[in-house]
């Protein structure tokens, strides 16, 4: 995060308070720019920040080692990353023991460990995931921007695609294989394989996602000068000159890190092509639903589920091992479209009935729901050749979100690299 000084201070709004627009925010204010950041809900933190007082977030989020700048920005803002998460190398690990766990040193290396070690696929297709992964390496993790995930994948066994990459596509992409950028999939694996020693790595929170990045950069903000407005909506965009007004107040420079859907109502007079392009973008919901039993622990932190038509979750985290209540359960159904169809009645009974198929011995007593949350536009669909909103709308104008043109899918690095990329246009 070390840039130069800007030639001159210019009086910035960042509007939007998610991860994109406090990295923008905070990035601006060290840069020495005058900053105001325009909030509308109650609270910062956008779709990953705690739920009022209930002690849950909106949604489970996993970080990994190659997250270096979101890492980067909660160790700015005060957050000690090292007590902040359970570091552990890359596992997927199954309720009944099967899945593939990295070791320790360098994650290439140690990918191929695991692969050859998995006892829970035949050795062919141990050789075919080796050769495969060869072959992506030695093209520098290209492919054909047309291809999704699952065509990418075709000729993996079926053991591999259900166990391996339909679980970490989902996972990285909120998007189902069948429908997702193996482009893009493949970045994601190059960063997490070829990034360094812990690269690979899983972060999962002990802290709510409002504590680890909004909470504390609110806090910096506020001591560094900033102005953060909340409950604030930004009605009216208007260009003055090389200025702009937003509901007549100017500014020399405004970022916008709203929803796509706010950034196209706002610029639909200023940049009615820009507005287009954001408001074209389709999403994805996920849901997640706690359940609670007493005296439950799992034999990991967080578990890998088998999800099929009748089986929603892809993972089930156990929060009192991330410094939640004991027996508190957060199942994830990502890509989860025909679930929030389904509706949460239905999604609810679904996934008690997978939990008690698959974690009977780990439940010592009865399941009880606590919440169901569904975020329906949590991310964008990461699709083959996405035409994405670029960062730069018009003169003195910007964008950034997760959405924003960019080689990453929708995930708290992609969201923290886009502000602070944009933060550093102002100038």
């Amino acid at each position: 995060m070390l840039t130069m000084a800007p030639a001159r201070v210019a009086r910035v709004a960042v509007v939007g308070g998610g991860w994109a627009g406090l990295a923008a925010a905070v990035e601006a204010t060290r840069l020495g720019h005058a900053v105001t950041l325009f909030e509308m809900a109650p609270q910062l933190g956008g779709r990953s920040r705690g739920v009022g007082q209930t002690g849950l977030d909106n949604g489970q989020h996993i970080l990994i080692g190659a997250y270096t700048e979101t890492l980067a920005l909660m160790r700015f803002v005060g957050v000690d990353t090292g007590q902040a998460f359970v570091r552990t190398p890359l596992r997927i690990a199954y309720p009944d023991g099967t899945g593939l766990h990295l070791g320790t040193g360098a994650p290439a290396p140690a990918f191929a460990r695991a692969v050859w070690g998995q006892q829970g696929w035949p050795w062919t297709a141990r050789l075919q995931v080796l050769a495969m992964a060869a072959g992506w390496a030695l093209r520098g993790f290209r492919c054909d921007e047309a291809l999704t995930v699952a065509e990418l994948t075709a000729r993996l066994p079926g053991v591999v695609r259900d166990e391996l990459t339909d679980p970490l596509c989902v996972a990285a992409l909120n998007t189902p294989a069948a429908d997702a950028s193996a482009s893009v999939f493949l970045r994601v694996l190059k960063d997490a394989l070829l990034s360094g020693p812990g690269s690979a790595d899983l972060l999962l929170p002990r802290l709510s996602l409002s504590e680890l990045l909004p909470t504390p950069a609110a806090s910096w903000l506020e001591r560094a000068g900033a102005s953060v407005r909340l409950t604030r909506r930004v009605e009216q965009l208007q260009a003055q000159g090389d200025a702009w007004l937003l509901d007549g107040e100017r500014f020399d420079r405004v970022l916008l890190a709203t929803t796509p859907m706010e950034a196209a109502r706002l610029t639909r007079a200023v940049a009615p092509e820009w507005s287009e392009a954001a408001g074209a973008l389709r999403y994805e919901p996920i849901v997640t639903v706690y359940l609670r039993c007493a005296g439950a622990r799992l034999p990991e932190p967080m578990l890998a589920l088998r999800s099929d038509a009748s089986a929603p979750a892809q993972f089930v985290f156990d929060r009192g091992q991330l410094g939640g209540p004991a027996g508190l359960l957060a199942f994830v159904i990502s890509g989860a479209a025909h679930w929030v169809e389904r509706g949460t009645e239905q999604t609810l009974a679904a996934t008690m009935n997978q939990a008690l198929a698959v974690l009977a011995r780990h439940l010592p007593g009865p399941l009880q729901p606590v919440q169901v949350l569904v975020e329906k536009r949590a991310t964008f669909r990461c699709t083959p050749q996405l035409a994405r909103p670029t960062m730069g709308i018009a003169r003195g104008l910007f964008a950034a979100g997760d959405h924003v043109a960019g080689p990453y899918p929708a995930t708290l690095e992609g969201a923290v690299r886009s502000g602070l990329n944009a933060a550093r246009q102002l100038a």
